[in-house]
Formats: structure tokens, sequence, C-alpha cells
């Protein structure tokens, strides 16, 4: 081999080792690090993030959990989680959401936006909207038993504002 090809193929190995994909390692922020840092609590994702790739120049994410995941909270709603969610993020903005669902009355909706407002969380469907407080979502849901494994129930009550806005 030539060393201009040889020189190549380091230039080539250097550009995917530097790539902005990342998955959990000792070394990397783990997904709920990630999160925290768009001003986002750690209870938006569940328990059991494998790993993640993000662009950082696009905002451009996707999230593994470790299988597709499913849980109520407080008996109200019930949950879904793809084993990939992807979407965009940026400073207190989730667009463009895929893999994340909520049942309402007899149907899945896909959660399609969540948008940090101060102390709140407004999360999206498309025409319909609800916000709930923020400290609900300081800790992660457990996939089958949300935030109530062992029937011990948390000292946080899910608590939201019972008038769901439209556009």
């Amino acid at each position: 081999m030539s060393f201009n090809a040889i020189f190549s193929l380091f230039l080539i190995l250097t550009q995917l080792a530097t790539s902005s994909s990342l998955t959990i390692t000792d070394n990397l922020p783990t997904p709920y690090e990630v999160l925290a840092g768009y001003n986002f609590p750690i209870g938006v994702l569940p328990k059991g993030a494998t790993g993640y790739e993000l662009d950082k120049t696009t905002g451009k994410f996707r999230v593994y959990l470790n299988g597709s995941c499913s849980f109520s909270l407080e008996g109200s709603y019930q949950l879904k989680y793809k084993s990939t969610v992807s979407g965009y993020i940026s400073e207190n903005k989730l667009t463009d959401l895929s893999g994340v669902s909520v049942k309402v009355l007899f149907f899945w909706l896909n959660i399609v936006e969540v948008v940090r407002k101060g102390d709140e969380l407004e999360f999206s469907v498309g025409l319909a909207s609800a916000d709930f407080p923020i400290d609900n979502f300081y800790e992660c849901p457990q996939c089958g038993c949300g935030l109530n494994c062992n029937n011990v129930e948390l000292v946080t009550k899910l608590r939201s504002n019972p008038l769901v806005s439209s556009f």
C-alpha cells in the first residue's frame, strides 16, 4: 500500500472516530445528562436507555431503549415508547418526535412535541396539548410499572392542568 493510500485510510478512520454519533460509555454523557443539558428533566425518558446518537449541529437525535416500553402514570395516562425514540432537540424544545405515544380515551396518539415553559412541560399530539408541572418528571418512570413500582408510591403525584388546549 502506498503512503497516500495509508494516509487517506487514516483520515477516513479519524473522521469516523470523531463523528457526533454517541453511545453510552464511561466517558460520554448518558441520554439523561444530554436531556438535562438542554434544560429538560430526566423523567421524560423511562429507565433503560442503552445508547443514543446526537448531531449537535442540527439537534437530530435517536435514543435507544432496552426494547419497547409501556406504563401507566397514576392510572390516568398510558404511555408507550418504541425501542427507538427520535426527533430534534434544542434548548427547552423536543420536536418532530417519533416513538412516543399516549392513550387518550380509546385512541393512541403520537406525542410530536414537548416544550418547556418555565416550570411546566407542554406535550403536544398535534392539534391538542396538555401542560404538566416539571416536578412530575424529576424521576424516570420504569417500564411496566411507571412511578409506582413494587407497590411503593412516590411522594410526587402526577398533576396536570385539567384543561386541554387546542391550537
